[in-house]
């Protein structure tokens, strides 16, 4: 009796006696192998095999049984000859098998098919075992149209058939793309990749993929299989070849591929980008609008900034002052799902690093129709806040307005003209008196440096510590406050759902007012509770308001351009987004939100670790933030930069100052070494 099995698992016993000098078959590194049994004890073969080898084998995993035996008295080499001659007899009957017309004859047939039937189906009498093994051999290596179950043989459907054509075809395609993508690596490490090398794109994609997502990518086997045939010991060394190719640059942005972070505007947004640039629109036929445009409007950013979407203005009035807190009204050119909003949510934050900036809305509005640009008439959303000689609050109002920017000024300038000239001087006077008020309502002043890193046009690194206490930051940060705890009182007092920001009570308070310390400063930010988004106003207890929105950076933040639309909702200029609308929002950004924050810190750090790689042996002061039992977490006070400090015999303690020394510094892959 015969049997067929075509996979690595083991197969079904032989039914039958099998004795020396039988002729068996069996399946090895996908091959069918001829052999002949030299002795059989129990189940256990011993056999010699057409290649002149003696193997052990089980009599279950073998694949077919011939009833004709060979005299194994005669020399080995004759019946390795006989063998040989056998193999070569049964592959040219199996060449003689047409295995699709037998398919397409049978394939319609619900029953399934014998060894005898199949082979009567494909020879003519008499039939021998070879006509038998010759079937087996055929189907062995056209498996299209069959599936095997041990001696039977059932036809696939058409469809069937179809899908493993398919299956066929993109295998082909894929061992190609594997040969083609080992070729590419080694000539790129040969230095072969010349102009004239034409670079598969699919290829470079496939290997990306790998490279950023490992074993997430949906193509990582492939890419697996090409490193395999390359001389690469690991996917990491495929930064290096990506480099030498010229398809990346030596300080490329991975994070920013691996987060799939958008970095272009589509066609369609920036069609819908020319046309609002070229058209006239004129805010002077809003009846709601409030004309602000000789109200003296002054705003203050960083020296590089060209993105303006906020202004401050003071005004003398006979009974005290009225403080304007003026914010552009990006409403008003991006409407909701308009394919420029859609690709703002998609993004959902401006992304600003030390060697790039990735706008939320595209260049031709952020840094220009919607940017509070020097004597260019805007449309806005202002709060007008009424005071007494003393800075009392008397009321506000939130309004529509046009308004034109009368003076633009940097942080620097503003800090010059403080205790010199109105209205800065004012202005900084009336900050210091928001601030105090938050802080007795048991606001949370966080005070800790920030440093600014940046790269030349010699592509040097640069970098600046900020102290954000200074008078001109202090005063814009609490006018935004300011300005943001009234839109939310506002929103509140109109209940509508908005972008509300929360923060529970600190787990522990270590300070009142202002605490210039570090370590305390450091110590206190451990202590604060997780601050929260919803759409229902809630205490902030960190800021000391009862309410809290994000609505004064419209042209940086998705959150504050939903906020802005619900304001505008209020006076009817379109319907407002439902709580649930809200909500679902939120929960669909949330995510992007977040990697826009870690792409942000991690391209900073990677810069500051860049410019260490030229600094070692170089000494900076630390303070001691963490002490753990094999590392001490530092912070090198140069760069505002968290590190892990290794044990060097010196019992440190949290709050300790040591100078610490550069051993070792590699950006790529994000190390720094350092010693006390």
């Amino acid at each position: 009796m015969s049997l067929v099995h075509l996979t690595t698992h083991p197969l079904p016993a032989i039914v039958g006696i099998m004795i020396k000098g039988n002729i068996v078959e069996y399946i090895d590194q996908q091959k069918i192998i001829s052999a002949v049994i030299l002795q059989e004890k129990k189940g256990k073969l011993r056999l010699l095999n057409e290649n002149n080898r003696e193997v052990n084998f089980s009599e279950k995993r073998l694949s077919h049984i011939s009833q004709i035996c060979l005299d194994t008295s005669i020399s080995r080499d004759s019946i390795v000859t006989q063998l040989k001659q056998l193999t070569q007899n049964r592959k040219k009957l199996s060449e003689a098998i047409d295995i699709k017309e037998l398919w397409e004859i049978l394939h319609e047939e619900s029953e399934d098919i014998d060894i005898e039937t199949m082979t009567l189906f494909c020879f003519d009498p008499p039939l021998t075992s070879d006509h038998e093994a010759a079937v087996i051999r055929a189907f062995f290596h056209d498996r299209l149209y069959f599936k095997f179950n041990k001696i039977i043989f059932a036809p696939y459907t058409a469809e069937q058939v179809k899908t493993k054509k398919r299956q066929i075809k993109e295998a082909e395609k894929r061992e190609i793309l594997i040969q083609k993508g080992a070729a590419w690596i080694n000539d790129v490490l040969n230095n072969k990749n010349g102009s004239n090398t034409r670079i598969d794109q699919n290829i470079i994609d496939v290997l990306k993929s790998y490279y950023l997502f490992n074993n997430d990518s949906a193509s990582y086997l492939t890419a697996r299989n090409i490193i395999k045939k390359s001389p690469l010991n690991s996917p990491e060394q495929l930064f290096n070849v990506f480099v030498k190719a010229g398809v990346w640059d030596q300080n490329e942005n991975t994070n920013l591929l691996a987060m799939q972070i958008p970095t272009v505007f589509s066609r369609d947004v920036l069609e819908q980008e020319k046309n609002l640039a070229s058209a006239q629109t004129n805010f002077f036929d809003d009846p709601l609008r409030k004309n602000l445009i000789n109200t003296p409007l002054i705003t203050i950013d960083g020296q590089s900034t060209l993105d303006f979407d906020d202004a401050i203005s003071l005004e003398n009035t006979e009974t005290g002052y009225t403080l304007g807190i003026h914010i552009i009204d990006v409403d008003a050119y991006v409407k909701s799902n308009d394919p420029i909003d859609l690709a703002a949510r998609d993004r959902a934050s401006s992304i600003y690093m030390p060697d790039d900036k990735l706008p939320m809305i595209p260049p031709n509005l952020s840094e220009n129709l919607c940017s509070l640009k020097e004597n260019e008439i805007r449309p806005g959303i202002s709060t007008i806040i009424k005071m007494n000689r003393f800075f009392k609050i008397l009321e506000y109002d939130i309004v529509p307005s046009i308004i034109k920017v009368h003076t633009q000024m940097s942080y620097t300038e503003a800090n010059l003209l403080n205790g010199k000239n109105d209205p800065i001087t004012t202005l900084y006077k009336i900050a210091t008196l928001l601030r105090e008020k938050r802080l007795k309502a048991g606001a949370i002043q966080i005070t800790l440096p920030e440093v600014n890193v940046w790269i030349e046009e010699n592509q040097e690194i640069g970098y600046l510590k900020i102290d954000r206490e200074n008078p001109a930051r202090m005063l814009v940060s609490e006018m935004m406050i300011f300005a943001n705890s009234l839109m939310a009182e506002f929103l509140a007092n109109n209940n509508m759902p908005a972008v509300f920001r929360s923060q529970p009570a600190p787990k522990q308070r270590l300070f009142k007012g202002i605490e210039t310390s570090l370590t305390l400063n450091f110590m206190q930010r451990k202590q604060l509770s997780r601050a929260m988004v919803g759409t229902d106003p809630e205490i902030h207890s960190g800021l000391g308001v009862k309410a809290y929105a994000t609505a004064t950076s419209p042209i940086r933040r998705y959150h504050d351009l939903l906020t802005q639309r619900q304001i505008k909702a209020i006076f009817g200029y379109h319907k407002a987004y439902s709580k649930a609308e809200l909500e679902n929002i939120l929960q669909s950004i949330s995510l992007t939100i977040a990697n826009v924050g870690r792409v942000q810190a991690s391209r900073k750090r990677y810069w500051i670790i860049k410019y260490l790689e030229s600094m070692r042996g170089s000494t900076y002061e630390a303070l001691v933030l963490d002490c753990h039992r094999d590392h001490y977490n530092v912070l090198i006070k140069e760069f505002m930069f968290e590190a892990k400090l290794p044990p060097s015999g010196i019992k440190l303690k949290y709050g300790d100052i040591v100078q610490v020394t550069i051993q070792h510094a590699d950006a790529r892959r994000d190390q720094l070494s350092l010693f006390v």
